[in-house]
């Protein structure tokens, strides 16, 4: 069957069909030939969608098979109607997997083992980092561009000012109008890298961070989490020195945010152990050290004692 054409393929197929609908005996060989391309061709296809096109095509069909439609006609009749009926679902199926693949099914491109270079209808690119998913409906590009990644990747896109880029990825998306970043995700650790242009990045229980380039958005893998660190070059030197711009939690547990604090600030923070799964909403952005830990005590409604660089609330 590897030989045959699409056409040819369709009418041996339905000219199976219609006979074991009619109740004609089919041959063992025939048995087997319409196995294989049930075989070779219905295990590629979506599950979902075979079944709901059967169910469309069975209910508009029901009414014609009530007995007062068909109960006082003659076998042959009956055989001619039933045949109607099979074509009529073969082209509902058949033809149908073959319009829903080319039309409609989304395209997946997957880098397996190595990177792999996407090249999209709108000319932008993107290079899918080993083990990451791309998929772009067939609808792309509309007024609004919008892909879904599963993993890493890094986006080149091109611009336009009237047609948004977004890139949904797992519980985030960040939006652009053409620039280059990356997006990168490890366990529920998300983080966005912008290298050109602005973006905006969404996620979820936080406010929307618009970044620049040379800036990283993260969410130190807790959600309702958000930051924004810095990788501005010194101007007296040739390296990127990190800087936390922005952080923000939105119900998030006290043991979390001293998490967080503690990393990025390069300090200790001792609390009592009864206020460590507390939620607490905070904004520390724009604040200094010392600022941002007096504003959490606040919060808590505790006081600080510094010894150093370890702060003591009690």
């Amino acid at each position: 069957m590897k030989n045959l054409q699409y056409r040819e393929i369709q009418a041996f197929v339905f000219r199976l069909w219609e006979r074991e609908v009619t109740e004609e005996k089919i041959s063992k060989k025939e048995k087997e030939l319409l196995e294989q391309w049930k075989t070779s061709v219905e295990k590629k296809l979506d599950k979902k969608y075979i079944t709901e096109s059967k169910e469309r095509v069975l209910f508009s069909l029901e009414p014609y098979f009530e007995s007062t439609h068909i109960l006082h006609h003659s076998t042959p009749f009956k055989k001619h109607f039933f045949r109607i009926a099979a074509a009529v679902i073969l082209l509902f199926t058949v033809g149908g997997f073959f319009t829903y693949y080319s039309f409609f099914k989304a395209d997946i491109y997957i880098a397996e083992s190595g990177n792999q270079k996407v090249r999209l209808a709108d000319g932008s690119v993107v290079v899918l980092l080993p083990g990451s998913q791309l998929t772009v409906e067939k609808s792309f590009p509309q007024d609004t561009r919008v892909v879904d990644l599963k993993g890493n990747a890094i986006f080149r896109v091109k611009k336009s000012k009237k047609h948004p880029f977004i890139v949904k990825a797992d519980g985030f998306s960040t939006k652009v109008l053409g620039t280059v970043f990356k997006i990168t995700q490890t366990g529920n650790n998300k983080t966005v890298d912008l290298y050109e242009g602005k973006v905006a990045v969404s996620y979820a229980g936080t406010p929307i961070t618009f970044l620049k380039p040379h800036q990283k958005w993260t969410n130190f893998g807790i959600p309702r989490t958000a930051a924004v660190i810095s990788y501005e070059k010194e101007k007296t030197s040739y390296e990127s020195l990190p800087s936390l711009l922005s952080l923000s939690f939105n119900d998030v547990k006290l043991k979390e945010v001293a998490e967080v604090l503690q990393k990025n600030y390069s300090i200790s923070i001792i609390y009592p152990k009864e206020f460590a799964e507390k939620k607490i909403t905070a904004d520390f952005t724009g604040g200094t050290t010392d600022e941002n830990i007096d504003a959490l005590a606040f919060i808590l409604g505790l006081e600080v004692q510094k010894e150093k660089q370890t702060y003591i609330l009690k």
